[in-house]
Protein backbone atom coordinates (compact mmCIF):
# COMPACT_ATOMS: atom_id res chain seq x y z
CA UNK A 1 0.00 0.00 0.00
CA UNK A 2 1.23 3.42 -1.12
CA UNK A 3 1.23 5.88 1.62
CA UNK A 4 0.15 9.30 1.09
CA UNK A 5 2.60 12.34 1.62
CA UNK A 6 2.27 15.79 0.70
CA UNK A 7 3.91 16.06 -2.62
CA UNK A 8 6.59 18.64 -3.50
CA UNK A 9 4.64 20.24 -5.84
CA UNK A 10 1.83 21.07 -3.88
CA UNK A 11 4.51 22.27 -1.68
CA UNK A 12 5.74 25.03 -3.90
CA UNK A 13 2.60 25.45 -5.58
CA UNK A 14 0.71 27.43 -1.75
CA UNK A 15 4.62 28.62 -1.17
CA UNK A 16 4.19 30.36 -4.82
CA UNK A 17 0.79 31.88 -3.97
CA UNK A 18 1.87 33.81 -0.67
CA UNK A 19 5.66 34.68 -1.77
CA UNK A 20 5.04 37.95 -2.96
CA UNK A 21 3.56 39.24 -0.13
CA UNK A 22 6.36 37.56 1.96
CA UNK A 23 8.59 39.58 0.46
CA UNK A 24 6.92 42.74 0.96
CA UNK A 25 6.68 42.53 4.63
CA UNK A 26 10.08 40.54 5.10
CA UNK A 27 11.38 43.32 3.43
CA UNK A 28 9.19 45.76 5.47
CA UNK A 29 10.34 44.30 8.83
CA UNK A 30 14.11 43.80 8.11
CA UNK A 31 14.16 48.04 6.98
CA UNK A 32 12.39 48.31 10.94
CA UNK A 33 14.82 46.00 12.51
CA UNK A 34 17.75 47.65 10.61
CA UNK A 35 16.80 51.02 12.36
CA UNK A 36 17.61 49.28 15.53
CA UNK A 37 20.75 48.19 14.57
CA UNK A 38 19.44 44.04 13.39
CA UNK A 39 20.59 42.64 10.91
CA UNK A 40 17.14 40.69 9.66
CA UNK A 41 19.07 38.21 7.59
CA UNK A 42 21.47 37.24 10.22
CA UNK A 43 18.21 36.55 12.57
CA UNK A 44 16.68 34.53 9.85
CA UNK A 45 19.76 32.07 9.82
CA UNK A 46 19.10 32.17 13.73
CA UNK A 47 15.85 30.93 13.16
CA UNK A 48 16.58 28.52 10.77
CA UNK A 49 19.02 26.90 13.49
CA UNK A 50 16.56 26.35 16.16
CA UNK A 51 14.97 23.12 16.57
CA UNK A 52 12.67 21.21 19.40
CA UNK A 53 11.89 17.81 19.54
CA UNK A 54 8.35 16.29 18.45
CA UNK A 55 6.92 13.84 21.23
CA UNK A 56 6.15 10.28 19.39
CA UNK A 57 2.98 10.61 21.87
CA UNK A 58 1.87 13.89 20.94
CA UNK A 59 0.84 13.07 17.10
CA UNK A 60 -1.82 11.10 18.64
CA UNK A 61 -4.90 12.36 20.36
CA UNK A 62 -4.71 12.90 24.08
CA UNK A 63 -7.38 12.87 26.26
CA UNK A 64 -8.30 13.81 30.01
CA UNK A 65 -9.56 11.80 33.18
CA UNK A 66 -12.60 11.32 31.59
CA UNK A 67 -12.84 10.44 28.55
CA UNK A 68 -10.71 9.89 25.38
CA UNK A 69 -12.13 11.14 21.49
CA UNK A 70 -10.03 9.14 19.20
CA UNK A 71 -9.25 11.52 15.56
CA UNK A 72 -9.42 10.19 12.22
CA UNK A 73 -6.16 8.71 10.65
CA UNK A 74 -4.43 8.94 14.12
CA UNK A 75 -1.35 7.08 14.22
CA UNK A 76 -1.71 3.49 15.17
CA UNK A 77 2.38 2.09 15.80
CA UNK A 78 5.29 3.88 16.20
CA UNK A 79 6.03 3.62 12.43
CA UNK A 80 2.98 5.82 11.53
CA UNK A 81 4.12 7.77 14.51
CA UNK A 82 7.00 8.70 12.51
CA UNK A 83 5.09 9.18 9.09
CA UNK A 84 3.07 12.24 11.01
CA UNK A 85 6.39 13.49 12.64
CA UNK A 86 8.27 13.81 9.63
CA UNK A 87 4.95 15.75 7.90
CA UNK A 88 5.40 18.12 10.55
CA UNK A 89 9.48 18.39 9.88
CA UNK A 90 9.05 18.75 6.15
CA UNK A 91 6.09 21.54 6.77
CA UNK A 92 7.91 23.75 9.60
CA UNK A 93 11.32 23.04 9.31
CA UNK A 94 12.38 23.33 12.95
CA UNK A 95 10.99 19.85 14.32
CA UNK A 96 14.04 17.52 13.19
CA UNK A 97 14.06 15.29 16.35
CA UNK A 98 11.61 13.17 18.04
CA UNK A 99 11.53 11.70 21.69
CA UNK A 100 10.21 8.59 22.34
CA UNK A 101 8.88 7.17 24.82
CA UNK A 102 8.85 3.79 26.25
CA UNK A 103 7.15 1.25 26.19
CA UNK A 104 5.08 2.86 24.18
CA UNK A 105 6.88 3.03 21.69
CA UNK A 106 8.94 -0.56 21.79
CA UNK A 107 9.43 -2.39 18.68
CA UNK A 108 11.77 -5.64 17.80
CA UNK A 109 14.27 -4.18 15.53
CA UNK A 110 15.83 -0.38 16.87
CA UNK A 111 18.55 -0.54 14.07
CA UNK A 112 15.80 -0.47 11.42
CA UNK A 113 13.47 1.97 13.28
CA UNK A 114 16.71 3.99 13.63
CA UNK A 115 16.77 3.57 9.56
CA UNK A 116 13.15 4.12 8.88
CA UNK A 117 13.71 7.84 10.88
CA UNK A 118 16.53 8.47 9.16
CA UNK A 119 14.98 8.39 5.90
CA UNK A 120 12.10 10.81 7.51
CA UNK A 121 14.64 13.28 7.73
CA UNK A 122 14.79 12.71 11.92
CA UNK A 123 16.86 11.82 14.39
CA UNK A 124 16.40 10.63 18.19
CA UNK A 125 16.46 13.01 21.07
CA UNK A 126 15.96 12.04 25.05
CA UNK A 127 14.45 8.59 25.64
CA UNK A 128 11.56 8.84 27.81
CA UNK A 129 10.81 5.90 31.03
CA UNK A 130 7.49 4.90 31.92
CA UNK A 131 7.06 3.47 35.44
CA UNK A 132 3.88 5.80 36.16
CA UNK A 133 1.74 2.67 34.37
CA UNK A 134 1.45 -0.52 34.85
CA UNK A 135 2.22 -2.54 31.52
CA UNK A 136 0.90 -5.79 30.40
CA UNK A 137 2.35 -8.98 32.00
CA UNK A 138 3.77 -6.95 34.23
CA UNK A 139 4.88 -8.56 37.93
CA UNK A 140 4.79 -5.90 40.10
CA UNK A 141 2.39 -3.22 40.24
CA UNK A 142 3.22 0.72 40.54
CA UNK A 143 -0.29 1.89 41.88
CA UNK A 144 2.00 2.66 45.46
CA UNK A 145 5.22 4.14 43.69
CA UNK A 146 7.79 2.91 41.41
CA UNK A 147 11.68 4.39 42.33
CA UNK A 148 10.51 4.94 45.41
CA UNK A 149 8.64 1.74 46.30
CA UNK A 150 8.62 0.50 49.82
CA UNK A 151 8.93 -2.95 48.17
CA UNK A 152 12.76 -3.87 46.62
CA UNK A 153 11.30 -6.21 44.04
CA UNK A 154 9.17 -3.24 42.26
CA UNK A 155 12.24 -0.50 42.88
CA UNK A 156 14.62 -3.16 40.88
CA UNK A 157 11.61 -3.41 38.17
CA UNK A 158 11.43 0.19 37.89
CA UNK A 159 15.12 0.56 37.54
CA UNK A 160 15.68 -1.88 35.07
CA UNK A 161 13.16 -0.53 32.80
CA UNK A 162 15.13 2.67 33.00
CA UNK A 163 18.45 0.87 32.42
CA UNK A 164 16.82 -1.00 29.37
CA UNK A 165 15.35 2.52 28.00
CA UNK A 166 19.30 3.87 28.01
CA UNK A 167 20.10 0.86 26.17
CA UNK A 168 17.47 1.54 23.54
CA UNK A 169 18.58 4.74 23.17
CA UNK A 170 22.10 3.80 22.33
CA UNK A 171 20.74 2.25 19.71
CA UNK A 172 18.72 5.13 18.17
CA UNK A 173 21.74 7.58 18.90
CA UNK A 174 20.17 9.52 21.62
CA UNK A 175 22.27 10.76 24.13
CA UNK A 176 19.59 11.91 27.13
CA UNK A 177 17.04 9.81 29.39
CA UNK A 178 13.95 11.61 30.97
CA UNK A 179 13.04 10.06 33.94
CA UNK A 180 9.35 11.21 35.99
CA UNK A 181 7.82 9.23 38.47
CA UNK A 182 4.00 9.56 39.67
CA UNK A 183 5.65 8.57 43.17
CA UNK A 184 3.52 10.13 46.27
CA UNK A 185 0.71 9.81 48.69
CA UNK A 186 -2.73 10.83 48.91
CA UNK A 187 -3.47 10.92 52.45
CA UNK A 188 -1.47 12.34 55.20
CA UNK A 189 0.57 9.57 56.89
CA UNK A 190 0.56 7.23 53.73
CA UNK A 191 4.27 7.82 53.20
CA UNK A 192 7.51 8.90 54.93
CA UNK A 193 8.20 11.36 53.24
CA UNK A 194 11.62 11.23 53.92
CA UNK A 195 12.36 7.69 53.43
CA UNK A 196 10.36 7.60 49.44
CA UNK A 197 12.95 10.24 48.62
CA UNK A 198 15.81 8.54 49.98
CA UNK A 199 14.43 5.17 48.09
CA UNK A 200 14.06 7.54 44.97
CA UNK A 201 17.79 8.62 45.19
CA UNK A 202 19.06 4.94 45.91
CA UNK A 203 17.53 4.08 42.83
CA UNK A 204 18.21 7.09 40.51
CA UNK A 205 22.23 6.27 41.80
CA UNK A 206 21.74 2.79 39.52
CA UNK A 207 20.49 4.14 36.50
CA UNK A 208 23.13 6.92 36.66
CA UNK A 209 25.86 4.39 36.82
CA UNK A 210 24.69 2.93 33.76
CA UNK A 211 24.43 6.40 31.73
CA UNK A 212 27.26 6.23 29.55
CA UNK A 213 29.81 9.44 29.82
CA UNK A 214 28.25 11.41 27.25
CA UNK A 215 24.37 10.94 28.60
CA UNK A 216 22.69 13.19 30.61
CA UNK A 217 19.67 12.45 32.75
CA UNK A 218 16.65 14.77 33.32
CA UNK A 219 14.89 14.57 36.49
CA UNK A 220 11.26 16.40 35.84
CA UNK A 221 9.18 17.19 39.19
CA UNK A 222 5.33 17.72 39.10
CA UNK A 223 3.45 19.83 41.98
CA UNK A 224 1.08 17.08 41.58
CA UNK A 225 -1.50 14.39 39.97
CA UNK A 226 -1.84 11.87 40.68
CA UNK A 227 -0.37 12.38 44.19
CA UNK A 228 -2.36 14.73 45.28
CA UNK A 229 -1.30 15.01 49.09
CA UNK A 230 2.84 15.23 48.37
CA UNK A 231 4.71 14.40 45.03
CA UNK A 232 8.15 12.86 45.99
CA UNK A 233 9.92 15.08 43.22
CA UNK A 234 6.89 17.95 43.65
CA UNK A 235 9.47 21.04 42.96
CA UNK A 236 12.57 22.24 41.15
CA UNK A 237 14.72 22.39 44.46
CA UNK A 238 13.46 18.90 45.02
CA UNK A 239 14.86 18.27 41.45
CA UNK A 240 17.87 20.43 41.86
CA UNK A 241 18.88 18.79 45.22
CA UNK A 242 18.39 15.11 43.77
CA UNK A 243 20.62 16.35 40.43
CA UNK A 244 23.17 17.96 42.76
CA UNK A 245 23.53 14.71 44.85
CA UNK A 246 23.82 12.07 41.60
CA UNK A 247 26.22 14.19 40.39
CA UNK A 248 27.03 16.59 36.90
CA UNK A 249 25.17 14.25 34.24
CA UNK A 250 21.74 15.12 36.42
CA UNK A 251 20.19 18.28 35.59
CA UNK A 252 16.51 19.19 35.89
CA UNK A 253 14.03 19.36 33.40
CA UNK A 254 11.25 22.14 33.27
CA UNK A 255 7.66 21.51 32.09
CA UNK A 256 5.59 24.94 31.78
CA UNK A 257 2.57 23.29 33.44
CA UNK A 258 4.47 21.59 36.69
CA UNK A 259 4.31 24.14 38.76
CA UNK A 260 1.64 25.47 41.43
CA UNK A 261 -0.42 29.17 39.90
CA UNK A 262 1.19 32.45 39.48
CA UNK A 263 4.84 30.46 40.20
CA UNK A 264 7.72 32.97 38.27
CA UNK A 265 8.83 30.16 35.43
CA UNK A 266 11.66 32.27 34.21
CA UNK A 267 12.96 32.82 37.40
CA UNK A 268 13.07 29.28 38.21
CA UNK A 269 14.54 28.53 34.47
CA UNK A 270 17.41 31.60 35.83
CA UNK A 271 18.54 29.71 38.89
CA UNK A 272 18.87 26.34 37.26
CA UNK A 273 21.09 28.32 34.59
CA UNK A 274 22.96 29.99 37.09
CA UNK A 275 23.77 26.47 38.70
CA UNK A 276 24.28 24.46 35.55
CA UNK A 277 21.61 22.54 36.50
CA UNK A 278 19.20 23.41 33.39
CA UNK A 279 18.71 20.25 31.49
CA UNK A 280 16.09 21.13 28.96
CA UNK A 281 12.27 21.93 28.70
CA UNK A 282 9.03 19.75 28.22
CA UNK A 283 7.21 23.25 26.45
CA UNK A 284 3.39 23.42 26.54
CA UNK A 285 1.10 26.07 28.07
CA UNK A 286 -1.04 26.14 30.79
CA UNK A 287 -4.74 27.91 32.50
CA UNK A 288 -5.23 25.70 35.79
CA UNK A 289 -2.85 23.28 36.29
CA UNK A 290 -0.90 20.87 34.20
CA UNK A 291 -3.09 21.52 31.43
CA UNK A 292 -0.10 20.61 28.25
CA UNK A 293 -2.10 22.99 26.13
CA UNK A 294 -0.82 24.21 22.81
CA UNK A 295 2.50 26.19 23.67
CA UNK A 296 2.09 29.65 23.78
CA UNK A 297 -2.05 29.41 23.80
CA UNK A 298 -2.56 30.86 27.01
CA UNK A 299 0.56 32.45 28.03
CA UNK A 300 2.61 33.79 25.01
CA UNK A 301 4.26 36.76 26.66
CA UNK A 302 5.54 34.21 29.92
CA UNK A 303 7.33 31.72 26.53
CA UNK A 304 8.85 35.02 25.53
CA UNK A 305 10.23 35.71 29.49
CA UNK A 306 11.52 32.29 29.20
CA UNK A 307 13.72 32.80 26.45
CA UNK A 308 14.63 36.11 27.00
CA UNK A 309 16.67 33.99 30.42
CA UNK A 310 17.82 31.41 27.63
CA UNK A 311 19.33 34.26 25.42
CA UNK A 312 21.03 35.76 28.17
CA UNK A 313 22.52 32.53 29.15
CA UNK A 314 23.78 32.15 26.09
CA UNK A 315 25.49 35.55 25.86
CA UNK A 316 27.05 35.20 29.02
CA UNK A 317 28.03 31.75 28.37
CA UNK A 318 26.95 30.27 30.93
CA UNK A 319 28.63 27.11 32.21
CA UNK A 320 27.38 23.65 31.04
CA UNK A 321 24.65 25.72 29.13
CA UNK A 322 23.08 23.78 26.68
CA UNK A 323 19.12 23.01 26.98
CA UNK A 324 17.06 20.40 25.14
CA UNK A 325 13.90 21.30 23.74
CA UNK A 326 10.92 19.37 23.49
CA UNK A 327 7.14 19.58 23.21
CA UNK A 328 4.80 17.78 25.62
CA UNK A 329 1.08 19.03 25.01
CA UNK A 330 -2.13 16.41 24.88
CA UNK A 331 -4.61 18.04 21.83
CA UNK A 332 -8.15 17.37 22.84
CA UNK A 333 -9.74 18.82 20.32
CA UNK A 334 -7.71 19.74 17.40
CA UNK A 335 -5.63 18.19 14.69
CA UNK A 336 -2.53 17.09 16.53
CA UNK A 337 -0.48 17.94 13.72
CA UNK A 338 -1.77 20.86 13.22
CA UNK A 339 -1.32 21.94 17.13
CA UNK A 340 2.35 20.91 17.37
CA UNK A 341 3.50 22.62 14.11
CA UNK A 342 1.82 26.17 15.22
CA UNK A 343 3.83 25.31 18.31
CA UNK A 344 7.02 24.88 16.96
CA UNK A 345 6.16 28.32 15.49
CA UNK A 346 5.21 29.60 18.78
CA UNK A 347 9.04 28.49 20.05
CA UNK A 348 10.76 29.98 16.90
CA UNK A 349 8.32 33.05 17.73
CA UNK A 350 9.56 33.43 21.48
CA UNK A 351 13.16 33.19 20.43
CA UNK A 352 13.01 34.99 17.68
CA UNK A 353 11.79 37.79 19.70
CA UNK A 354 13.86 37.69 22.66
CA UNK A 355 17.29 37.91 20.08
CA UNK A 356 16.37 41.05 19.31
CA UNK A 357 15.84 42.69 22.57
CA UNK A 358 18.34 45.42 23.23
CA UNK A 359 20.93 44.02 25.44
CA UNK A 360 22.83 47.12 26.22
CA UNK A 361 19.83 49.49 26.60
CA UNK A 362 18.21 46.56 29.36
CA UNK A 363 21.48 46.24 31.56
CA UNK A 364 22.05 49.95 31.14
CA UNK A 365 18.06 50.34 32.69
CA UNK A 366 18.98 48.03 34.92
CA UNK A 367 21.89 49.41 36.95
CA UNK A 368 19.90 52.68 36.50
CA UNK A 369 17.11 51.00 38.58
CA UNK A 370 14.88 52.40 36.08
CA UNK A 371 11.91 49.73 36.40
CA UNK A 372 9.79 51.08 33.80
CA UNK A 373 12.47 51.72 30.80
CA UNK A 374 14.01 48.15 31.58
CA UNK A 375 10.27 46.85 31.39
CA UNK A 376 9.30 48.46 28.11
CA UNK A 377 12.64 47.45 26.70
CA UNK A 378 11.36 43.60 26.90
CA UNK A 379 8.00 44.58 25.62
CA UNK A 380 9.41 46.57 22.45
CA UNK A 381 11.01 43.16 21.53
CA UNK A 382 7.73 41.53 22.54
CA UNK A 383 5.21 43.20 20.53
CA UNK A 384 7.67 43.17 17.40
CA UNK A 385 5.82 40.89 15.22
CA UNK A 386 8.36 38.93 13.89
CA UNK A 387 6.25 36.65 11.76
CA UNK A 388 7.81 36.95 8.70
CA UNK A 389 11.24 36.26 9.69
CA UNK A 390 9.84 32.75 10.92
CA UNK A 391 8.03 32.60 7.22
CA UNK A 392 11.30 33.18 5.48
CA UNK A 393 13.41 31.21 8.18
CA UNK A 394 10.81 28.14 7.11
CA UNK A 395 11.41 29.05 3.16
CA UNK A 396 14.91 29.13 2.88
CA UNK A 397 15.02 25.89 5.03
CA UNK A 398 12.16 24.27 2.23
CA UNK A 399 9.48 24.34 4.33
CA UNK A 400 6.08 25.99 3.74
CA UNK A 401 5.25 29.79 4.04
CA UNK A 402 1.66 28.87 5.56
CA UNK A 403 2.02 25.21 7.11
CA UNK A 404 -1.36 24.88 8.37
CA UNK A 405 -3.20 26.28 5.15
CA UNK A 406 -0.54 24.20 3.16
CA UNK A 407 -1.47 20.98 5.58
CA UNK A 408 -5.30 21.56 5.07
CA UNK A 409 -5.20 21.84 1.29
CA UNK A 410 -2.98 18.61 0.87
CA UNK A 411 -5.77 16.59 2.46
CA UNK A 412 -3.49 14.50 4.42
CA UNK A 413 -5.69 13.68 7.19
CA UNK A 414 -8.67 12.72 4.78
CA UNK A 415 -6.28 10.64 3.32
CA UNK A 416 -4.43 9.07 6.70
CA UNK A 417 -8.35 8.46 7.53
CA UNK A 418 -8.19 5.79 4.72
CA UNK A 419 -4.91 4.40 5.51
CA UNK A 420 -5.40 3.82 8.91
CA UNK A 421 -8.80 2.38 9.80
CA UNK A 422 -9.41 2.79 13.43
CA UNK A 423 -8.98 0.31 15.96
CA UNK A 424 -10.33 -0.89 19.43
CA UNK A 425 -7.06 0.51 21.18
CA UNK A 426 -5.09 2.46 19.73
CA UNK A 427 -1.26 3.39 21.12
CA UNK A 428 -1.39 6.81 19.91
CA UNK A 429 -2.34 9.39 22.68
CA UNK A 430 -2.33 10.09 26.56
CA UNK A 431 -5.65 9.22 28.03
Amino acid sequence: MTHFSISEDLLQAENAARKMALDEDYAALARALGRRGIDGDALTRRVMAFGVAIPTWGVGTGGTRFARFPGPGEPRHLFDKLEDCATIQYLVRATPTISPHFPWDATSDYAALREVATKHGLAFDAVNSNTFQDQPNQEHSYKFGSLSHVEPAVRAQAIAHNIDCIAIGRQLGSKALTVWIADGSNFAGQSNMTLALDRYLDSMREIYAALPADWRVFLEHKLYEPAFYSSVISDWGTSFAAAQELGPKAQCLVDLGHHAPNVNIEQIVARLVRFGKLGGFHFNDSKYGDDDLDTGSVEPFRLFLVFNELIDARMREAEGFAPAHMLDQSHNVTDPIESLMQSAIELQRAYAQALIVDRSALAAAQVANDALGAHLELKRAYTTDVSPILAMARLRAGGAIAPIETYRASGYRKHKAKERPPVARTSAGIV
